[in-house]
């Protein structure tokens, strides 16, 4: 694997998967892989478990670990050919250039503007970093995907897999804030490569992009998408068609335990962090079927299993 942008760059889903397996049930093995080898962590926005888990992650493959607060630093150009008599001190090609020599694995972090969907589907920030590093890129979240959340998830409902194909539902939930759509897309092209039943339901005028969606199918009603589903993710998301839109004020799409008695003891998944009793009541987070921290420890293993691969 020569870096790790998007789902779509792990040629054998079910094999990485596999690899995080492993490193969930052995964390400690292939301590040496990474001796003497750089992973550089370059953040744009701020971050709890993608930081951290991917710093152990590195540790735990013998890797050093250095983390970049690049909002903190002086402004980088992206653009080619631009004039940089601004405030711009550096451009991406020397700055892309000098990491590279520095690191053997580079990660950023970098969010969508939700202003401008052409520019934020275009991934102008992360694949202008991959264009110019002679090493691989890891996404630690991009404006339009989340793949190593999407792993962790997956090797989440692997852990809890039933004795059946199961019924996985991604549920969108109101927030006070407009968030992107990241997250969301990559747990569906994750769930693409699994063998599941994936509901996505949301209110109308929250379709996700069609072309990662593709014939996944979509319910309007959360009631009826609820009915016998095993795992039920809740995220919310911004509008993809009113870009950047959001509805804080669709409060009946708060999960509750009452809505999640219309499950098969539905498991209920949240990437973190959550706005309680916005997103999701307290008894649906603090019950036993629970397994947002099952999932948040699965960042670990995800982020183990990619990087051992980049370092392959």
């Amino acid at each position: 694997m020569k870096q790790y942008l998007t789902v779509a760059d792990a040629p054998n889903w079910s094999y990485l998967l596999d690899r995080a397996d492993f490193y969930r049930r052995n964390p400690h093995a292939d301590a040496a892989l990474g001796k003497h080898k750089t992973l550089l962590q370059l953040f744009y926005n701020p971050s709890l478990r993608t930081r951290l888990s991917t710093q152990i992650a590195g540790q735990r493959l013998g890797m050093d670990v250095i983390t970049m607060d690049l909002t903190q630093g002086w402004s980088l150009e992206f653009e080619d050919g631009a004039i940089m008599d601004g405030n711009k001190a550096e451009h991406i090609r020397e700055a892309a250039g000098v990491m590279s020599r520095f690191a053997d694995i580079i990660g950023l972090r970098s969010f969508a503007s939700l202003q401008d969907r052409e520019a934020d589907y275009s991934d102008f920030v992360i694949n202008q970093f991959a264009r110019h590093t002679q090493v691989p890129v890891l996404n630690l979240e991009s404006a339009t995907g989340h793949p190593l959340q999407a792993l962790a998830d997956a090797l989440t409902i692997r852990q809890h897999q039933p004795d059946h194909r199961p019924k996985v539902v991604l549920s969108w939930a109101p927030h006070p804030r407009a968030l992107p759509q990241a997250v969301a897309n990559s747990f569906i092209q994750g769930m693409q490569r699994m063998d599941v039943d994936l509901v996505v339901t949301h209110p109308e005028g929250f379709d996700l992009n069609p072309d990662i969606v593709g014939n996944v199918e979509v319910e309007y009603d959360q009631n009826r998408a609820l009915e016998q589903a095993d795992f039920v993710y809740v995220k919310n998301w911004s509008s993809y068609q009113d870009y950047g839109a959001t509805a804080p004020q669709l409060k009946s799409w708060t999960l509750t335990q009452e809505k999640m008695e219309q499950t098969n003891q539905g498991r209920f998944m949240h990437c973190l962090p959550v706005r309680r009793n916005v997103v999701v009541a307290d008894e649906v987070i603090d019950s036993a079927n629970s397994i947002v921290l099952d999932q948040a420890e699965n960042r670990i293993y995800a982020a183990q299993a990619v990087l051992a691969e980049l370092l392959m």
